[in-house]
């Protein structure tokens, strides 16, 4: 317990997360002249966005739509979206004279280092005079009166607001972990059930040994999982499979299901083996697959069918089960790699306790959950990132 002896520091707002919903609601609500203190246990912030896009930081994405988010609620992201948008952001990069671009699917990077959108963030932090502290432990929240009382690290801290953007537990390496849930259960705010998400598959023993082969490999496929379809590119990895396309179906995939894969996308492949046969009857099946896939994996093809040496000798029916193989390969993944190399988690606290506008607890007076611990999850592409600035943009206007 905190003791009461302790004379608290003051605040309005306490923001727990300096990533990038905390930063942002901390900056909406110093703009708004509340007296914020933004508190993180990580020695420095954003640090998501110092790693993402390699380094680019993939901030937002042109087309937010609701569709393209995960929620057991589809509705509740509306309207963060609406009242925030990727103009708004691209906006706030512009004033600070941060030059960026746009690569395939809408996906916007910065042309530099992604440190420029954490320097941005900190110097909105102290236009609008937030106080910043890091390395410092959050511990003993209660509700006081109207507001909380918490420890920070050798200091009590008191405010009316305090606002929950620790984010999930994917990336563990990076200080991530379920504080945010922990406060959800301490005040009985319901969490939906978490899962790494944006995560490579593993398989068995068995189906690696025999694409052992394959590892590094990469082709540009469509991917299925639960009736959602990516067409991205692809890895085999030494685990199993990854790649935007891969990453993305995982956030749909369940334990026990078949990821459908057509490798060849847009091309008939029982009608092109059957033209081939035709026109080039002494060429190898490895050799006509080659032409539309890499090398190693035309070759694996081919000997997984134990095909004849020349084409000419290979049946209809062979030809079928290798397009078949191609244009929609069935496996089935034991699993995914995990919160180690998850870039979100899936779930989180319950839309249903929250204000859709606001992003408050309904049952909670001045209790906020904002960004990644929210049961709101992004398809890969800047689209958690928007979440993040949009539902901290929404909690800094009314906290």
């Amino acid at each position: 317990m905190i003791s009461s002896s302790a004379k608290p520091l003051l605040f309005d707002v306490i923001v727990i997360g300096a990533g990038a919903a905390g930063m942002m609601c901390a900056i909406e609500a110093g703009k708004r002249g509340r007296r914020v203190l933004l508190v993180d246990h990580a020695a420095q912030p954003g640090e998501k966005i110092r790693i993402s896009g390699g380094g680019r930081c993939n901030f937002t994405n042109l087309d937010t739509r609701p569709e393209a988010f995960i929620s057991q609620n589809p509705s509740f992201c509306i309207s963060a979206l609406r009242r925030y948008r990727p103009a708004d952001f691209i906006r706030l990069l512009e004033t600070h004279q941060i030059s960026w671009h746009e690569k395939s699917l809408g996906q916007l990077f910065c042309d530099g280092s992604a440190r420029q959108v954490v320097q941005m963030l900190l110097s909105e932090l102290r236009v609008a005079g937030a106080e910043l502290r890091l390395a410092a432990t959050v511990a003993n929240i209660a509700r006081s009166g109207e507001g909380f009382h918490l420890r920070v690290g050798r200091d009590v801290a008191q405010c009316r607001s305090l606002v929950i953007a620790c984010g999930g537990k994917s990336i563990p390496k990076m200080g991530a972990t379920g504080f945010g849930y922990d406060i959800a259960a301490q005040f009985g705010v319901p969490v939906v059930e978490t899962r790494p998400a944006l995560v490579p598959l593993t398989f068995d023993v068995s189906l690696l040994d025999r694409l052992k082969p394959l590892a590094g490999v990469a082709a540009s496929v469509v991917a299925e999982a639960a009736g959602k379809r990516f067409a991205e590119a692809m890895l085999f990895t030494h685990r199993g499979l990854s790649g935007p396309a891969i990453l993305q179906v995982s956030s749909y995939w369940r334990e026990g299901a078949e990821v459908r894969i057509d490798l060849a996308p847009g091309i008939d492949m029982f009608a092109l083996l059957r033209q081939g046969r035709g026109e080039r009857p002494r060429q190898s099946l490895a050799g006509v697959l080659s032409d539309l896939l890499p090398r190693r994996l035309a070759q694996l093809l081919a000997q997984d069918f134990d095909a004849p040496e020349r084409l000419a000798d290979v049946s209809d029916r062979v030809l079928r089960n290798v397009a078949n193989a191609v244009n929609d390969w069935r496996v089935k993944p034991v699993g995914t790699e995990g919160y180690r190399t998850a870039e979100v988690t899936l779930g989180g606290v319950d839309t249903k306790a929250l204000n859709s506008r606001t992003m408050a607890v309904s049952s909670v007076p001045g209790l906020y959950f904002i960004g990644e611990v929210v049961d709101v999850t992004g398809w890969l592409g800047g689209y958690n990132f928007h979440w993040a600035w949009a539902s901290g943009w929404c909690a800094g206007q009314a906290v």
